[in-house]
C-alpha cells in the first residue's frame, strides 16, 4: 500500500511539473509563463544616453511626450506620467509619433510632378514655398470680386479655401484668419478640429 501512495505521489509531482499544468495553476502568471528569451529582454530606454520632455506634435491639447535619446537618435516616445495634461497617456497618433520620425518610408523631401508627367522630382523647399505663393497669388488675381451682383462691396476670392490642421495653437489660428481673411480676402477658412 506504501509503494503504491509513493508511485501515486511521484506521478502527481512529475505531471504538477508539466508546462501546461505549472501555467494552468499561476493562471499563466507564474515564472512558467517567461522562457529564457524573454527573460533576456530589456527596454530599449534602460540604456538611453538622455531623457528629454516635448510635446505632442499632432494637436493642440499639448500631452506631453518622453523622448529618449541614444548616439543622438530617437530610440523612442511615451507619454510623461508627470504631465497634468495627459498623465502620462497618449492618444493613438501620439502614440505612433516614434514611427513618424523613424519609418524609412518617410518623405523628407518636397516632391513635385509637373503638369503631364509621368514622374515625380525632388525639389528645394525655398523652390516649393515660391511656387505656392505665386499659385496663390495668380489665382487671387484672377478671381477677385470686388462686387457683388448688388453692387455691394465684397472685396473677397472664393476661389481659394484654407483648410487648418488640429496642431495650430489658437494664437496660430487668430493670424492664419487675419492673413487669409484681410490679407488674402479668402472666404473658405475652416479648421480639421471642428470637423
Amino acid at each position: 500500500m506504501e509503494s503504491k501512495r509513493g508511485r501515486l505521489r511521484g506521478l502527481m509531482d512529475s505531471v504538477a511539473n508539466w508546462p501546461a499544468v505549472r501555467e494552468i495553476a499561476s493562471l499563466g502568471m507564474g515564472p512558467e509563463a517567461i522562457s529564457e528569451h524573454t527573460r533576456r529582454w530589456q527596454a530599449r530606454i534602460l540604456d538611453a544616453d538622455e531623457k528629454v520632455v516635448s510635446v505632442c506634435p499632432y494637436c493642440a491639447v499639448g500631452c506631453s511626450q518622453l523622448i529618449y535619446v541614444k548616439n543622438g537618435s530617437i530610440i523612442d516616445i511615451e507619454g510623461n506620467p508627470s504631465s497634468p495634461i495627459n498623465q502620462g497617456t497618449l492618444c493613438p497618433k501620439g502614440a505612433a509619433t516614434f514611427e513618424l520620425l523613424s519609418n524609412p518610408n518617410r518623405l523628407t523631401t518636397v516632391k513635385y510632378r509637373a503638369p503631364y508627367s509621368d514622374h515625380w522630382e525632388d525639389r528645394p523647399l525655398d523652390w516649393a514655398m515660391e511656387r505656392v505663393a505665386h499659385l496663390i497669388k495668380e489665382t487671387r488675381d484672377q478671381n477677385w470680386e470686388e462686387k457683388n451682383e448688388k453692387e455691394e462691396a465684397v472685396r473677397h476670392t472664393t476661389a481659394i479655401a484654407s483648410l487648418g490642421g488640429a496642431t495650430l495653437d489658437n494664437e496660430e489660428n487668430y493670424l492664419m484668419k487675419k492673413l487669409f481673411t484681410g490679407g488674402l480676402g479668402m472666404v473658405w477658412i475652416e479648421n480639421q478640429a471642428r470637423i
